[in-house]
């Protein structure tokens, strides 16, 4: 069965798929549209006490319920300066070492930090021998983007591609997953140095947006775009520790780079298949 759905989504049209779904969720259809949330409520079980309008009636499209906001206070930060956080509800895929320049998939799985980048190869050199952590959104989770530490933007890079689920068992069976798939690269300068969050799409993610360009994804055409950002000035945008990046709609997957000896360990719980919440310790950083 499992071989069947990989085949299937070789086949299937995933981008119209995706862009008719994206429509959808961005239609206001009334009763509808309430119906479609009260289904996926109960469906994956989502917990809507936390979340900031908890009756589905106050939602008047599918995209602003799936992105919807939390009450404030209910994803509180870990303050220790030494540390940096969570940036998604989620769970790990993976995490570790960046070795000559690949990175660890899944099992018998690897691809290379060049192609995630959009073959950057600037962007790329920064990363060598660093850090990476990849973590899975599923429907159920909160779909905002936070920073995990304090940053200024300094490149942002449209990079098209597939439209495969990221859900594990598509990381399991589809060689270079995340590298194949549309994605927005985001590069933060922080006091660690180089920071990427990859914002990989996947099936029916309609859209990613960010907080300083809104919709990045789908541009026309079919080429990677980058735009520069001035990091110092009035016009360079600096995010505090916790502050929104971004939000997908639909679910989907952040791939986070860092350069050699930023991190000195992610903390314990930091794992493979552990259960994120945005603002909980992530990592400790080097001295």
């Amino acid at each position: 069965m499992d071989k069947i759905k990989i085949a299937l989504q070789y086949m299937m049209p995933k981008h119209l798929i995706s862009r008719l779904v994206g429509k959808l969720a961005a239609a206001e259809l009334g009763s509808i549209t309430t119906a479609a949330i009260k289904w996926f409520i109960k469906q994956y079980k989502i917990d809507m006490s936390e979340a900031a309008q908890s009756e589905p009636e106050a939602y008047t499209t599918f995209n602003n319920f799936f992105t919807r906001a939390l009450k404030p206070g209910i994803r509180p930060l870990f303050d220790d300066k030494d540390y940096i956080v969570h940036p998604v509800d989620g769970a790990i895929s993976q995490c570790g070492p960046i070795k000559g320049g690949q990175i660890f998939q899944a099992k018998g799985h690897e691809y290379s930090s060049l192609a995630l980048l959009g073959n950057q190869a600037d962007d790329a050199k920064r990363f060598e021998d660093g850090d990476f952590a990849t973590i899975y959104l599923a429907p159920k989770d909160y779909h905002r983007i936070h920073m995990p530490i304090k940053g200024t933007l300094s490149k942002m890079t449209y990079v098209p591609g597939e439209l495969f689920s990221v859900n594990p068992l598509t990381a399991e069976n589809v060689p270079g997953l995340f590298a194949r798939n549309e994605r927005v690269v985001a590069l933060f300068e922080t006091e660690i140095g180089p920071m990427a969050m990859v914002l990989v799409g996947a099936t029916i993610v309609a859209s990613i947006e960010t907080v300083w360009a809104g919709t990045v994804t789908p541009p026309t055409g079919k080429k990677v775009f980058t735009w520069d950002y001035p990091t110092e000035g009035p016009d360079a945008l600096t995010l505090d520790k916790g502050d929104e990046v971004g939000r997908f709609k639909l679910g989907s997957t952040v791939v986070m780079l860092f350069a050699k000896d930023a991190l000195d360990e992610f903390a314990e719980d930091v794992v493979p298949k552990a259960v994120t919440r945005m603002g909980q310790p992530f990592a400790k950083i080097e001295d």
